[in-house]
């Protein structure tokens, strides 16, 4: 096997964020994972694996601030690696501090930096100490509005999808501004200004992914004179993201409740950058809410 077809992963980011379940997901796809590894063997790891011959290809490890240190070790072997010229990727979760109080208040789990302080005060330092290794981070995915299986399906994408052709992994996401804009968007548009289905008594309870709601918002010539202009922009604009440095690009595209026009209007798009020879993953955040009332 050789190294370039081997894969070194390091999952690390917030306590609360959900690396339990990121590593769960590795391990379901059949890699070897370590939870919580001492820096000083992380190089001994990477560099046994690297080895001709060694049967184990594909290693994932959660690292984060339960061990105890400020991280000065995990730096100098990821160095260590670099100069080794042994390829790794670091995958960073985080989310809102309203998210992770909420979850550490539901497990009543300690928070490992709280000490005898607040939750909250425990969360606002770990942030500030994982500051420079999420800005060398390969991926950061923020779980404030991820359920455990698009957390999967998000890794799945960043992570074990080979990016073909373009080097640029581009997420859209679909959702509804009464539930607050995805955190991690790049880029936002508003859809608002279309014509919604909501407001047709057959339709208000069907999604943007059925025929009779397409139907109804492509009919519409502002829909379409929108998409002349919105794709060939996001086509212009993604190989400058990627000369930048980006290697994964979240398009968010939103409309009132986050079922009608932006899920019809992010399908279209995912299709036309899939037809220009993109890798996409497609994720429509606020489909199943709201039931009877969507727009």
């Amino acid at each position: 096997m050789n190294i370039e077809e081997k894969d070194f992963v390091l999952i690390t980011g917030m306590s609360g964020a959900g690396k339990s379940q990121a590593i769960n997901s590795f391990e379901d796809m059949g890699y070897f994972c370590i939870d919580n590894l001492p820096s000083q063997l992380l190089v001994q790891l990477a560099e046994m694996i690297s080895l001709p011959g060694s049967k184990i290809g594909q290693v994932a490890l959660v690292r984060d601030i339960r061990g105890g240190e400020m991280f000065e070790e995990l730096y100098k072997s990821l160095k260590h690696l670099r100069k080794k010229k042994i390829p790794y990727k670091i995958i960073f979760l985080e989310a809102s501090d309203e998210v992770l109080l909420k979850r550490f208040k539901e497990t009543r789990r300690k928070h490992p930096l709280a000490d005898k302080s607040r939750v909250i005060e425990g969360i606002k330092k770990e942030r500030k100490l994982l500051r420079e290794l999420k800005a060398i981070s390969d991926i950061v995915i923020n779980t404030s509005n991820l359920e455990e299986f698009q957390l999967k399906d998000d890794i799945r994408s960043n992570i074990l999808r080979k990016n073909k052709g373009k080097g640029l992994l581009i997420s859209l996401v679909s959702f509804g501004f009464k539930y607050g804009v995805p955190m991690d968007a790049d880029l936002v548009m508003d859809v608002r200004f279309l014509p919604n289905p909501h407001y047709v008594e057959e339709l208000k309870n069907h999604t943007g992914l059925d025929k009779p709601v397409k139907d109804f918002i492509f009919k519409h010539k502002e829909t379409n004179q929108f998409l002349k202009k919105f794709n060939p922009m996001v086509h212009f604009l993604l190989p400058h993201y990627f000369s930048e440095g980006k290697t994964h690009l979240t398009i968010a595209i939103g409309c009132t409740g986050g079922a009608h026009r932006s899920v019809a209007l992010t399908e279209e798009t995912s299709g036309f950058l899939k037809k220009k020879g993109y890798d996409v993953i497609t994720r429509h955040r606020d489909i199943t809410k709201d039931v009877g009332s969507r727009s």
